[in-house]
């Protein structure tokens, strides 16, 4: 899938809130806004910048670090620390709650950790409502199509959870969290786009080509289970 950077204009920085904000690059992880996330802190630079967090709004942002290009993804999603248990040994377990996305405009600090100068950034105001929620209908059929199918392959029944988000946006984001396999590349780019119905057009294309596979192997399965049931009773 292609990259796709959306830009941000300099009008567009001075009317967003930009602040400072501790930064947490994790390899190849991706978060999502209204996604729980959970963490086990062990590595003393972020002990201390756990410590500095809980002191102040319990907010971080968590961004992709790609261990192939040896950099740091540009967009990010702010963390907030929904729980905090800490070990007699000072590490911590956390479980975080995306919130905001944002663009780093800045490596301010990188010791003791690093500190972002960020922007806040939102997806643009759609031009046309009904054309996003019959996309967002296709889909979240499509998704169903592919967890059931997922279900059958693997011989037992699986379903979607009854709390799956209805609205486009936040079902865009839901949808991208959950992509499975080695998906850090397409997350980001999701992650990147400030377009609800972009966002979801590129997903409906992922699940569709999924829907499509998980069919054709469906059907192989079915074919050689009659084949063998017809085997069998030729048997007899």
């Amino acid at each position: 899938m292609p990259r796709i950077r959306p830009t941000l204009t300099i009008c567009h920085v001075t009317q967003l809130a930009v602040r400072e904000l501790p930064l947490f690059p994790l390899p190849d992880v991706v978060l999502f806004p209204q996604e729980v996330l959970p963490l086990h802190i062990f590595e003393p630079r972020y002990r201390m910048m756990l410590r500095t967090v809980l002191e102040t709004d319990r907010r971080f942002g968590v961004v992709r670090w790609d261990p192939q290009a040896g950099r740091m993804a540009e967009v990010g999603c702010c963390a907030e620390i929904l729980q905090c248990q800490t070990q007699a040994d000072d590490r911590s377990n956390i479980v975080t709650l995306g919130q905001q996305r944002f663009r780093v405009l800045e490596v301010v600090r990188e010791a003791p950790f690093k500190v972002g100068l960020v922007s806040w950034i939102e997806d643009e105001n759609p031009s046309d409502h009904t054309g996003l929620s019959e996309l967002s209908t296709q889909v979240e059929r499509a998704l169903r199509d592919v967890v059931e199918l997922t279900g059958k392959l693997m011989g037992k029944p699986t379903s979607l959870p009854t709390d799956l988000p209805d609205l486009p946006r936040e079902l865009s984001f839901w949808i991208g969290s959950h992509l499975g396999g080695p998906v850090a590349d397409q997350q980001q780019t999701l992650l990147e786009i400030t377009d609800t119905e972009e966002r979801l057009r590129q997903e409906f294309e992922l699940l569709d080509e999924t829907r499509r596979q998980l069919a054709a192997r469906t059907v192989l399965q079915d074919t050689f289970r009659d084949l063998k049931d017809s085997g069998a009773g030729e048997e007899r």
